[in-house]
């Protein structure tokens, strides 16, 4: 059995698709956890690899940084800023931003005004945005995530991002991460750094010697006369 974990706002379907077709008799078992555990849970050997939001403490882990996520800004769908195709950092100046004790984005300076409370979770903010107490920044994934039919949300360009990467003990790199390494970095099958490429390719056939033809008593046949060069007539 493989136990993979995972961050809110990662899909592993396609992931676990691939594991699924190629390791069909090795289980694999999904663990949903919140960002700030998911380290903790890779150190307790509860989980074999997990993804996770970056930055996180390396010390013990190796990781494998995968892909940057756009950092979009939640709001209600008559709020102003829904007229515009992106929002910057200083648009958001005067509102009044959560920041949830969940946060994912790694902020030196935080957008906007303090607002009244800091939720515990980022679904807690996004209810709170759905009443118009206030507006709310997180990677696009998580938008998607606590999708309402009340609200929307606006890409924010000039506003830090979040990295996924795939992270696991350094010290429990077992043949099944190997494999699993090798299915996220979309090694085939028949890589040369996969487990299942282990089997030796079949050696070509080797070129037989072309064997003389033979007349019908068996022997060789004479090789054809050459033709004698003579002087040609005038």
């Amino acid at each position: 059995m493989f136990r993979l974990a995972y961050v809110p706002g990662v899909t592993p379907a396609k992931w676990v698709n691939v594991w699924t077709e190629r390791m069909p008799d090795v289980p694999i078992t999904l663990l949903a956890v919140p960002a700030a555990e998911a380290v903790g849970l890779l150190r307790d050997g509860a989980a074999d690899a997990a993804f996770v939001r970056l930055p996180v403490d390396r010390e013990g882990l190796s990781v494998i940084p995968l892909y940057v996520e756009i950092t979009v800004v939640m709001v209600p769908k008559d709020h102003e800023a829904t007229a515009a195709d992106e929002v910057t950092v200083a648009d958001l100046a005067d509102d009044e931003v959560f920041h949830p004790l969940d946060d994912t984005i790694d902020w030196a300076v935080r957008p906007g005004l303090p607002a009244f409370t800091r939720p515990a979770t980022t679904a807690d903010a996004v209810e709170l945005v759905a009443a118009g107490s206030g507006l709310l920044v997180v990677p696009q994934s998580l938008a998607r995530l606590h999708h309402r039919r009340d609200l929307t949300y606006r890409p924010m360009p000039d506003a830090p991002q979040s990295q996924i990467g795939l992270a696991w003990p350094t010290d429990a790199t077992t043949d099944l991460v190997e494999d699993f390494i090798g299915v996220v970095r979309g090694r085939t099958v028949n890589s040369s750094r996969g487990r299942a490429a282990d089997t030796p390719a079949e050696k070509p056939a080797q070129r037989q010697p072309r064997k003389p033809a033979q007349n019908g008593s068996g022997r060789r046949a004479a090789p054809a006369a050459r033709k004698k060069k003579g002087n040609r007539p005038r």
